[in-house]
């Protein structure tokens, strides 16, 4: 950054009464990596020369390196506008940063910005907002690893959906986490108990698209960082078990003009021009891209019978078992909701697949299958095809997709699915329990 604009961001750090920056860059897989810095560090650490190591894309969850290399500092730049609270040091904040050199076109959040700069193109600003649903363990980092994170003791075993009663027995808990995320600048629509044993949801407020995607990749991390401060583990596995429900990850999302109005609304029961061919679009190339909203090997589970999760191409007005819920009416709260995704999403991919494919879509004027009126989680319209049932053969068919490469660009997809079938080669050799229970003695 230069001077003067360094000089404007320690101010407006200095103005939030801060004396601690933590800069945060995101990794491929939805996480943030972070530098801790005094006030006085910032010129310095974020200047004209500031770097970061760019191993940082050529790495798993794990941190296990599975990119060529070299790994050396790479240039970075600040996004003053990402500025937000930190909710557990006092006097502090955090800020966003992220790749500016060769890894920048490897980038998630770049990609999402390259999206909302085609949006501004067409005249759209897009408005999103993330729906996560998550489960909370009593177990905490030591009593996990010693169980081998099976059978873990759920928090609020007693809990039922929506039942005042578990509000509550547990409201003190909700309000607590309420308060870390508003001291985070993470604005919530509801946040609360859910389906079944631990489970709790949140709908985060509506935004600009890229601040939603930043709010929701900060909502996990503190929510997690949150529970485990509490002894206990928060996890967004889209299905931790086979016995639990699947959590999904939602994203919502309209279009609006310059005026301010939005360009989904329509008559209830109906789609305005530009939502439809945004419809037709996305679930015309959703068994390409899927690799994106659905990035891990677990995301794939949860697509499976017993979940209320949409495994088709499909769209419907309110329904909740296809893959993109319309909601309709003249009001400026119509919108798309994209019912893929699970919990584990990592939000700068996910609301960049959704706007990517929804804008192509009514590029190419793309007209979407009918509309599905009953359960639509086994309904497969004649012209589309249906998804990738695994990370290997999502990543495949992302690598192999045209319309891929001219959205998102060669250099991202070729970087990305070289990771996502190293992430699915980790886990070939790995054996469950089912399995050996299955097969140990008669096979």
């Amino acid at each position: 950054m230069p001077p003067t604009a360094i000089d404007q961001l320690t101010d407006a750090i200095a103005a939030r009464g801060a004396r601690t920056v933590h800069v945060a860059i995101p990794d491929v897989d939805g996480g943030l990596r972070e530098r801790r810095l005094p006030l006085a560090s910032v010129a310095a650490a974020l200047g004209d020369a500031a770097s970061f190591c760019n191993v940082l894309h050529e790495w798993d969850v794990t941190d296990s390196v599975h990119g060529p290399g070299p790994f050396v500092g790479e240039s970075i730049t600040v996004d003053p506008t990402s500025l937000r609270g930190y909710p557990f040091e006092p006097d502090a904040v955090w800020l966003l940063a992220d790749f500016a050199g060769p890894h920048r076109a490897t980038s998630p959040r770049e990609l999402l910005n390259a999206q909302i700069a085609r949006a501004a193109a067409l005249g759209f600003s897009p408005k999103a907002a993330f729906e996560f649903e998550w489960l909370v363990f009593d177990e905490d980092a030591k009593s996990l690893r010693a169980k081998r994170w099976s059978q873990a003791d759920a928090w609020a075993p007693d809990n039922r959906c929506w039942d005042a009663q578990s509000a509550a027995i547990n409201a003190d808990v909700v309000a607590a986490q309420q308060a870390v995320l508003a001291a985070a600048d993470i604005g919530v629509f509801g946040l609360g108990m859910e389906l079944g044993a631990g489970c709790m949801e949140a709908t985060l407020l509506a935004t600009d698209a890229l601040r939603a995607a930043d709010d929701a990749a900060f909502f996990k991390l503190a929510s997690r960082a949150f529970f485990r401060r509490r002894q206990q583990t928060a996890c967004f596995m889209a299905q931790s078990d086979a016995s639990a429900p699947g959590l999904s990850g939602h994203i919502h999302l309209s279009l609006a003009d310059a005026a301010g109005r939005n360009l989904f609304a329509a008559p209830a029961a109906s789609l305005s021009p530009l939502a439809r061919h945004f419809v037709g679009g996305v679930l015309k190339l959703l068994p390409a891209l899927a690799a994106l909203p659905l990035h891990t090997v677990n995301a794939y589970r949860r697509l499976s019978p017993g979940n209320w999760a949409p495994r088709t191409p499909t769209w419907s007005f309110g329904g909740y078992t296809t893959a993109i819920r319309a909601v309709s009416g003249e009001h400026p709260q119509a919108r798309l909701e994209f019912r893929i995704p699970g919990a584990d999403v990592n939000p700068w991919l996910g609301l960049a697949m959704f706007l990517g494919a929804g804008l192509w879509g009514i590029e190419h004027a793309i007209e979407p299958p009918a509309v599905v009126t009953g359960d639509g989680r086994t309904h497969t319209a004649p012209d589309l095809v249906p998804l990738p049932h695994d990370l290997f053969s999502a990543a495949q068919a992302l690598e192999h997709s045209a319309e891929a490469r001219a959205i998102f660009g060669s250099a991202f997809i070729d970087a990305y699915c070289a990771s996502r079938r190293h992430e699915f080669d980790s886990l070939r050799r790995a054996v469950s329990a089912e399995e050996k229970a299955r097969y140990f003695e008669i096979a």
